[in-house]
């Protein structure tokens, strides 16, 4: 053994020389310590803004406009807080953004569940075109559509509720979502339809009992996916809704602009209401979202 390893070598000599060179690179501690100083530098780019929106939001009026621009605050003005819930509504606000976000959502998963089933595991004629068009849904920009969908709103006198959200926001997540679900079952094998069938399991009975559990990736990136759209979206809840009992947040923090422009630290608090539950369930679904991408994008 001893033998065939000086043979190789002494016919590739730069075995050696590149083994030993990937090793010196790799274990270079200067190189570590400047790319743990250049990541250091970028995460703090990065949380910056996050830093500078809290302590926006617990600052008086003379420290936001010069006096303590990107200090901690030299009074924490809590009570901003409590007058964003209350004099600027925020706390209506905040729950119609839940109401609307979470029946969104719900609506999206259990539509996008149903119909790649019927499209992936249910052979029938219409198939592959009726999965064209939904797809159609995707190159369909939300601002082309406000029109129409105003127009038609408003002659079936379906405005200022909170459905008049839930249903538009639902639709233009539906064709991501079946391309979504669709890499997710195609992956599973047509075998455990057959051997549900054949153990006296009916249609529905094999969705729920054999297809839904092994989606569950799927949902979970199917959520993530709608409450981003559905979260942060100002078009469609500025013109669908003019009554401030059905406003979402986004309306919400704009109107509040507008009433209080002489105390800006209200708003920086309302800014903090609306981004920071996006930021907690990123932190605590942060290996569930990359796992279920993972999921998704491997195949076999």
């Amino acid at each position: 053994m001893g033998k065939d390893n000086n043979m190789n070598k002494n016919i590739n000599p730069s075995y050696d020389y590149e083994e030993i060179e990937y090793t010196i690179k790799k274990t270079n501690p200067v190189t570590k310590v400047i790319t743990y100083i250049f990541l250091i530098i970028w995460a703090l780019i990065n949380l910056f803004p996050i830093y500078f929106m809290f302590t926006f939001s617990l600052k008086s009026n003379e420290e936001i406009f010069g006096a303590n621009i990107i200090g901690l605050p030299r009074e924490w003005r809590w009570s901003n807080f409590s007058s964003a819930m209350n004099t600027g509504n925020m706390g209506r606000y905040f729950v119609n953004s839940i109401i609307v976000t979470v029946c969104a959502i719900a609506i999206s998963i259990f539509a996008a569940l149903m119909a790649t089933y019927a499209l992936t595991r249910i052979k029938w004629r219409l198939s592959k075109l009726t999965n064209s068009f939904l797809m159609l849904g995707l190159t369909i920009p939300l601002q082309a559509s406000i029109v129409p969908v105003y127009v038609l709103l408003s002659k079936a006198h379906w405005l200022n509720k909170y459905s008049t959200l839930i249903v538009p926001y639902s639709a233009f997540t539906l064709s991501m979502s079946i391309l979504i679900c669709t890499g997710f079952m195609v992956d599973i094998p047509y075998d455990l339809d057959e051997s549900a069938r054949i153990d006296g399991c009916g249609l529905w009975r094999t969705f729920f009992s054999i297809i839904l559990p092994l989606m569950k990736p799927a949902l979970s990136t199917i959520g993530i996916y709608a409450y981003l759209q559905c979260w942060n979206e100002f078009m469609f809840a500025n013109v669908f809704i003019s009554d401030s009992a059905h406003r979402t947040l986004p309306v919400g923090i704009r109107a509040l602009s507008g009433a209080y422009t002489t105390d800006w630290g209200p708003i920086g608090a309302a800014l903090v209401i609306a981004t920071f539950p996006t930021l907690l369930i990123y932190i605590f679904l942060s290996r569930k979202i990359q796992e279920s991408f993972i999921a998704g994008a491997v195949k076999g």
